[in-house]
């Protein structure tokens, strides 16, 4: 039987004229919720390389003024991460889903207007972004 063990992830919440780009996540955990861009660190890069990574494969575009938000520690159907949240904009490209089978809608929403149905992470990063804090367990 295999150990079980946390794993790591990024995301990024991504701001433009005060919406938010989200994305509606499917056959994976959290399928059904808004997420961002973002997935796991791979062996040998650094969060910022694999947002950069996560960012071109599932939407087709380049990210800058990366910075650091929140960790977030949480536990979704029988799985554990460690997930650091980062702000991010888009460098260049127009977001398009690249990868049909994790998302399903890909959408700019107002910062006063997100919906409910978040993925865990992405309602923390969103705290984080109005409140600076850092560290979240949820």
């Amino acid at each position: 039987m295999e150990e079980k063990k946390p794993k790591v992830g990024v995301g990024a919440i991504i701001v433009k004229n005060n919406q938010v780009l989200l994305a509606k996540r499917i056959g994976s955990h959290g399928a059904n919720t808004w997420g961002s861009v973002g997935g796991h660190l791979e062996y040998k890069e650094t969060p910022r390389q694999a947002l950069i990574r996560e960012a071109k494969e599932e939407l087709g575009i380049q990210l800058t003024k990366i910075s650091f938000l929140c960790c977030t520690n949480f536990v979704i159907e029988d799985k554990h991460y460690i997930d650091l949240g980062f702000s991010a904009q888009i460098k260049s490209g127009t977001p398009q889903i690249k990868e049909k089978h994790k998302i399903a809608e890909v959408k700019w929403f107002d910062l006063n207007k997100i919906p409910k149905n978040l993925f865990p992470p992405i309602k923390r990063y969103l705290e984080a972004l109005k409140t600076k804090k850092a560290y979240f367990e949820t």
